[in-house]
């Protein structure tokens, strides 16, 4: 079990009779159907459907809450604040203790956000790394960005296809309904302990550049990475290369 400190994460609290309406609108989240007991994750897109921001959204009350990692919470309120122009929402940040708790890669995305200062010390910075990416938990500005669609990246599980317009949402759709995305992120298992770059080249032999690492860890004897591979190269089992180092392809968690 390990803990992870979200006291420093940006909340953002969301009352108003149009609050629910107006995110239905914005996010890729499903609004009306959201769970109580877990946090449902999301996205803001562009137009075009790339990623502006990525964060949970979870009902309390008469209330919506928001919480995205720290470097994230004034981009995406400056966005929500440009969009309610007649609509009945207000928008408040706050500062509270919460945690997580880790016990699987899966739980990264799927443990809840518990209210009040965590009850042991948080896990080590290597410890959540290494569970962060085994689990391919998005790093904003590091594994996704304004370049990236939510279909790419382990976001597709949270995706509603049945739900009505949003911003962004016709380019995602399209690409859905035809099963044509380009690329998609991966976990890998590098041979050898010795640290891989951010951006280095993934390469196989149906295509020389394949795709490029966003994140690597070293766990024993190997190196955890994640990475975007082209769609010809991507099958789970597979084998690229790294800086000339073997590395098996897995799906997300792993």
């Amino acid at each position: 079990m390990t803990l992870v400190d979200t006291s420093g994460w940006g909340l953002l609290a969301i009352s108003g009779g149009d609050r629910v309406r107006f995110l239905q609108g914005l996010t890729t989240i499903n609004v009306p159907t959201l769970p109580s007991d877990r946090p449902t994750w999301g996205a803001l897109l562009l137009p075009k459907g790339r990623v502006l921001s990525v964060f949970a959204l979870e009902p309390h009350g008469e209330e919506l809450w928001l919480r995205c990692e720290p470097e994230l919470i004034d981009k995406t309120t400056q966005i929500l604040e440009r969009y309610a122009v007649m609509d009945d929402v207000t928008f408040e940040r706050r500062h509270l203790p919460s945690y997580r708790v880790w016990s699987s890669p899966a739980d990264v995305w799927r443990a809840p956000f518990v209210a009040g200062e965590p009850p042991q010390a948080p896990g080590s910075a290597h410890a959540l790394e290494v569970l962060r990416i085994r689990g391919g938990f998005l790093r904003y500005g590091v594994d996704v960005d304004e370049d990236c669609f939510p279909f790419e990246t382990p976001l597709a599980a949270f995706l509603d296809y049945e739900k009505g317009c949003y911003v962004g949402q016709e380019p995602v759709f399209r690409v859905h309904a035809q099963g044509n995305s380009a690329r998609a992120l991966r976990g890998l298992l590098i041979e050898g302990p010795e640290p891989v770059a951010p951006g280095a080249i993934i390469s196989h032999p149906a295509k020389d550049r394949a795709g490029t690492i966003t994140s690597a860890v070293a766990e024993g004897d190997h190196q955890l990475a994640l990475g975007y591979l082209h769609r010809t190269t991507w099958e789970v089992g597979g084998t690229v290369t790294v800086a000339g180092r073997a590395a098996k392809v897995h799906e997300l968690p792993f």
